[in-house]
């Protein structure tokens, strides 16, 4: 079976599964998935997350949206590395880019660049602690700065930890949901502590209610 078709099986499956196992429905509060190139942002508690903001988005929109991974993570030669670089076409970040000269961002504007919507988690990494929110990475506002033009649209996806907790490998049925906020924009003169803290706001701002136990 040629590669690319049997990642074009893999990725429905993937989609279907994740559909199944969190009865993932996207509420579309702040905007609508119009055939624009955006960078949705999010919080990051699981490996699972990028499938499942990927997961709701209209199949015509899935084509052009690349998720921002680790390479360390996803571009290795197993099946992790076929499903980030052949299913889901990953922009991957060498989170140990340190040397002079390096610039793990690089390739990210790179895929903006070349037209593609991201799906970009600005904490960086998952977040396992008891925080609601890690601190944001600057990369986001790098990137707004090399492409101001294009939207960024917060999401906040409620639920995911509990359905892949860390160090589990099977997932556990749970519902989740992700938010959609309105779009930002880097604005004139807007240096990066401000934008940070927008962008923040934004995140937080579409965190549900805690339930009641």
């Amino acid at each position: 079976m040629p590669a690319r078709l049997l990642a074009r099986l893999v990725a429905m499956s993937v989609a279907g599964l994740a559909r199944v196992l969190t009865g993932v429905l996207p509420n579309w509060r702040g905007c609508l998935p119009e055939a624009k190139q955006r960078v949705y942002i999010a919080n990051h508690t699981s490996h699972g997350d990028f499938v499942l903001i990927w997961t709701v988005l209209p199949h015509a929109l899935r084509r052009q949206t690349r998720p921002v991974a680790a390479l360390d993570y996803w571009g290795g030669n197993g099946v992790r590395g076929f499903i980030g670089r052949e299913v889901f076409n990953a922009v991957l970040i060498d989170r140990k880019a340190t040397a002079p000269g390096q610039d793990a961002l690089a390739v990210v504007i790179d895929a903006v660049g070349a037209g593609a919507s991201l799906i970009y988690f600005p904490e960086g990494t998952r977040n396992t602690t008891d925080e609601v929110l890690l601190p944001l990475k600057s990369g986001l506002y790098r990137l707004a700065r090399a492409r101001p033009d294009i939207e960024i649209v917060p999401a906040w996806i409620d639920n995911m930890a509990r359905v892949m907790p860390k160090g589990e490998f099977l997932p556990v049925p749970l519902l989740c949901s992700v938010t959609f906020g309105a779009p930002l924009l880097l604005q004139p003169e807007e240096d990066k502590t401000a934008f940070m803290a927008r962008v923040r706001d934004a995140l937080l701002a579409l965190k549900p209610e805690e339930r009641e136990q």
